[in-house]
């Protein structure tokens, strides 16, 4: 514990940043998800309402005890990094032991800037508490969908429910080529993150289809092997929809398995164990039959673009003044991304680019975003259509309207938004850049 001063102390932004990731661990186990409201933080910590506006501000000081009773109500031990004088002592240094390089893929648990979006983490614990559940999370690339999934396993397994993840981008070329042996290596990876031995060969047969196979394995093996739930969760679903030979079968199976969990059958209480996650960018563009698909049934959540409040409480966590200023020119030019907020709100922070200059800079070779605009024109490279739609958007002022296909695809990458009928350019960043490598 640090020595008690006369003078006032204010949390410095490491200070901010440890305590706002205790407070989002509690609000996650013990307050249903929801981030704690001014008078339930008063009843923890038992600080009034004015004070803790003080302290959360970081405008004013407050005496040390107090900063101390917070930290303490939150399981944290006040250190002397965690504040700055009146005198307003920089925590540069420290600063930089915290962000030492720009925030990529799925967050830490305990990251002080994971931003909660209410109410979908509510919704979505509501709805993984459900026998047989089925969860489905839409959002373009770099949206935040596997953070989200993160927080969700984790509280799971704090409840003993068993969790696995199945990423369809470790398939190899060959195994989405095969239908057979696609089944049995995602049975595999299954059984692999639940900590089984993986029996699949003793469960298959030739008599039967991939689907029943596959079926057959993880009702008689994996869920009665456990009376405790298991949530499993499919990221990058989107894989499969180029795949339509496998698509068909695995997401009609996935569907089957939802029914089979409401049929009233001895068996439909082994098929409640299983709840799923499937994380996706993509509409669904697949001729799946409506009775045989995974996407029309169970809970849809969507995340959308941070809103300026929220980016607002972002550029807080990073330790910047006049967040809400701050917040308003992010919008203007990334209109809420959260992976190129991120990446801006460090860049800011390392004060590698003032924000004077930030738009000038925006789309230079060697601005703090070209390795993701790159990285973007390449996948519409791949496309000629894409990047053919692409070029139309920026071309016209009002934008253009799109065939679904293209529209379906440029969505999934983030790169449009819609005004009314036309399909816009989704941010003033991607505006620019494509307008200037594509039209010039």
């Amino acid at each position: 514990m640090v020595q008690r001063r006369k003078r006032g102390v204010i949390l410095s932004a490491y200070g901010w940043q440890r305590l706002q990731a205790a407070e989002l661990l509690a609000a996650m186990r013990e307050n249903g998800g929801k981030s704690y409201t001014l008078e339930q933080l008063t009843d923890r910590t038992h600080l009034s309402i004015n004070t803790l506006i003080k302290v959360r501000r970081r405008e004013k000081p407050v005496d040390q005890p107090t900063l101390e009773v917070y930290f303490e109500a939150f399981g944290l031990a006040l250190t002397s990094e965690d504040i700055n004088q009146q005198d307003g002592d920089t925590t540069t240094a420290m600063l930089n032991q915290l962000l030492t390089s720009p925030l990529k893929g799925q967050l830490s648990l305990d990251s002080p800037f994971y931003v909660q979006r209410p109410p979908v983490e509510q919704l979505c614990w509501e709805e993984l508490n459900q026998p047989g559940a089925l969860l489905r999370i839409k959002a373009p690339r770099q949206y935040g969908k596997t953070s989200l999934m993160a927080q969700l396993l984790v509280r799971s397994q704090e409840q003993g429910v068993r969790t696995a993840v199945v990423n369809l981008q470790l398939a190899d070329q060959s195994v989405l080529q095969e239908p057979q042996r696609f089944f049995q290596w995602f049975c595999a990876v299954l059984t692999q993150a639940i900590d089984l031995p993986v029996q699949v060969q003793d469960y298959w047969s030739d008599l039967f289809g991939h689907s029943y196979n596959c079926s057959h394995y993880i009702e008689s093996y994996l869920l009665a092997a456990d009376d405790r739930p298991i949530v499993l969760a499919i990221d990058e679903a989107d894989i499969l929809f180029t795949y339509p030979e496998i698509a068909v079968d695995f997401f009609g199976m996935l569907r089957a398995w939802f029914e089979q969990a409401k049929y009233g059958l001895e068996s439909s209480k082994l098929w409640q164990r299983l709840r799923l996650v499937i994380l996706h960018s993509n509409e669904v563009y697949l001729p799946l039959n409506l009775n045989q698909s995974p996407f029309n049934v169970g809970l849809l959540v969507e995340l959308f673009p941070f809103t300026e409040a929220q980016v607002a409480e972002l550029a807080t966590r990073y330790g910047l003044g006049e967040s809400g200023m701050v917040a308003e020119r992010l919008m203007a030019w990334l209109a809420g991304h959260p992976h190129l907020t991120q990446l801006a709100l460090f860049h800011l922070t390392q004060q590698s680019i003032p924000l004077a200059m930030f738009e000038q800079r925006a789309i230079a070779p060697n601005s703090i975003f070209s390795t993701h605009l790159r990285q973007q024109l390449g996948h519409l490279q791949r496309f000629p259509e894409l990047l053919q739609a692409m070029k139309a958007v920026v071309s016209e002022p009002d934008g253009v309207q799109l065939p679904p296909a293209q529209s379906y695809k440029l969505q999934s990458l983030g790169l449009i938004r819609y005004s009314g009928q036309n399909a816009k350019a989704s941010c003033w960043l991607y505006h620019h850049y494509f307008r200037q490598v594509l039209t010039q």
